[in-house]
């Protein structure tokens, strides 16, 4: 209770090289003196030299850090640890011209296709200063539990597709990803050859979808139909591109 910070540093994430200063107050019954610290493999490492309030750093690597605080009488108190998130490979004109440390989005998820009880993981980026916090959606609806970087599911669902994006945000604004689908697809199996049976599996009957299309052109007491052939051609490629194991006859 000697000491009280009044003001902690704040976690930012930035471009490399990109210039910036870490900021600790505090107030106490005597004069004080700081000691910034960064970490070091498992444990912290003072920075020599590292003895103002403020910290100038020039962005060079992801690394955390905390200031300490003490007085004359031996009381002394640290920072929270904040991580300064150095990002190395930015596009060409990130940050903006006059970045005020708005949100700005370096890393969109990709789409992506997984069977169900898979893992699914999307994963974006963003700069800014604060750093900012994340927020996935699901076809416009709040993932509550999704407030990383990355979104990680362990055992996909059919429930799970849909369309993605995450919300970057801090106190100067927020930035959205771009959307993105993601397919959950039934597990396929084979009809014929040494593949597993359709039925195996600890869990019962292993559901596929399968599709069988017949295409019949030679009828006996009815004139022959304009093109067959051909739709069965174009409803087959468009049934496989739904996951489907398609089958098709013709007459």
């Amino acid at each position: 209770t000697a000491i009280t910070i009044t003001e902690q540093p704040v976690s930012v994430s930035v471009p490399v090289g990109y210039s910036f200063t870490l900021r600790c107050r505090a107030q106490g019954r005597s004069s004080l003196q700081y000691q910034w610290f960064c970490q070091y493999q498992s444990g912290c490492r003072l920075i020599p030299g590292a003895t103002n309030q403020d910290l100038p750093i020039i962005a060079e690597q992801t690394q955390l850090y905390t200031c300490r605080v003490n007085d004359l009488h031996r009381n002394a108190v640290f920072s929270d640890w904040v991580k300064v998130e150095v990002h190395q490979c930015v596009a060409r004109g990130l940050p903006p011209r006059l970045w005020q440390g708005e949100p700005v989005i370096v890393l969109n998820p990709q789409e992506q296709r997984v069977e169900v009880g898979q893992p699914l993981q999307l994963q974006c980026a963003a700069m800014g200063v604060p750093a900012p916090s994340y927020q996935w959606y699901r076809n416009g609806n709040l993932l509550e539990q999704q407030k990383r970087k990355k979104l990680r599911i362990t055992r996909t669902k059919v429930s799970d597709s849909g369309t993605y994006l995450c919300c970057a945000s801090n106190s100067h604004g927020e930035h959205w990803t771009n959307a993105v689908d993601v397919h959950i697809e039934l597990e396929r199996c084979c009809l014929f050859g040494e593949a597993q049976a359709p039925w195996a599996g600890s869990s019962g009957l292993m559901l596929c979808k399968i599709a069988l299309l017949v295409g019949n052109n030679r009828y006996q007491h009815h004139p022959n139909l304009m093109a067959p052939v051909r739709d069965v051609f174009e409803l087959r490629h468009l049934l496989e591109h739904l996951g489907f194991q398609v089958v098709s006859l013709l007459d």
